[in-house]
């Protein structure tokens, strides 16, 4: 078994065609893709490939250690919105391609007008183990 994470971007992927923006859909829109979201980790609870899954609001702050008894620098009170995930789900498969297809469907929650929404997801595979570093 392999996990992987799918981060859902508020923005920075290339807009699907025809994409609408969810502040744009109407409340049973956003309640069916939310439920589209749910029925989909109940699946993978079931076939035992779901791991976690979080939705993220979009506020956020950019932290960094300031220095020795100096308190942290901060950069906000936002990050840039492109920069922003919505959120996430971590699974575990036994196979690259069943991440991939699992990505693809839930890349098709819908949106406006209940049809798929074709966002694009990042998926990232964990480290299995830390890397090697040579010189």
């Amino acid at each position: 078994m392999a996990k992987y994470l799918m981060l859902k971007h508020y923005r920075g992927a290339p807009a699907p065609e025809g994409f609408v923006p969810m502040d744009r859909w109407t409340p049973e829109e956003v309640t069916a893709h939310i439920q589209y979201m749910r029925d989909f980790a109940a699946k993978l609870e079931r076939s035992g490939e779901f791991v976690d899954a979080q939705a993220l609001a979009p506020e956020g702050t950019w932290v960094q250690y300031g220095g020795e008894g100096k308190p942290p620098v901060t950069d906000g009170p936002f990050a840039e919105t492109k920069d922003l995930i919505a959120g996430w789900m971590v699974i575990d498969v036994d196979s690259h391609e069943r991440a991939l297809e699992l990505a693809a469907e839930l890349s098709a929650a819908p949106g406006a007008g209940g049809e798929p929404i074709h966002e694009w997801l990042e998926l990232r595979p964990f480290m299995s183990e830390p890397p090697t570093v040579t010189e």
